[in-house]
């Protein structure tokens, strides 16, 4: 068995490696094809993950929320446009969506009436700019949603193809 790491600011991969209780080397067993030197070399941030590699490892390590990470933090074009996404339980996504859809529910008529002439005027912006936070706010936490509901599947918690199956009703 290899050596517990007394490394003080260890990155997302060796966290969830070391969570699962997973040497380098049965990690790399788990991952298929990446070494155990390419392990250590993306947890030591001597190297950065490649797509495929993170995939690998939010699918075998049943972490799904490591993809959402790699966008919103190391991928050049997702960087700077895709928020990180934090897990959290269903009672407290399902109030925050409730709350979001309340918000913009009061907002509607405002909405309509700044797009009803197509042009945002200079007394709109504020208004307008209130909305669209409001609206990101609403897409955040149905991403929340969505890595809830995968993180549920990936660990057995949601019968996987029960879920797939009425997933595929909505396409």
């Amino acid at each position: 068995m290899g050596k517990i790491s007394t490394k003080e600011n260890k990155n997302a991969y060796q966290l969830i490696r070391e969570e699962l209780g997973l040497s380098r080397e049965k990690a790399s067993e788990l991952l298929e094809g990446i070494s155990p030197e390419r392990i250590e070399r993306i947890e030591n941030e001597k190297s950065a993950p490649h797509p495929d590699e993170v995939k690998i490892m939010a699918e075998k390590y049943n972490k799904p929320e490591l993809r959402n990470h790699y966008c919103a933090n190391q991928c050049p074009l997702g960087e700077d446009h895709v928020p990180e996404v934090k897990v959290k339980d269903l009672s407290r996504l399902v109030l925050e969506v409730l709350s979001s859809l309340n918000t913009v529910q009061k907002n509607k008529d405002t909405l309509i009436d700044i797009a009803a002439d197509g042009e945002i005027s200079s007394d709109e912006i504020k208004d307008f700019v209130h909305i669209k936070k409001e609206l990101e706010n609403i897409s955040m936490t149905v991403d929340a949603l969505q890595l809830w509901a995968e993180k549920m599947v990936a660990t057995g918690a949601i019968d996987k193809e029960l879920y797939e199956k009425y997933m595929e009703e909505y396409e």
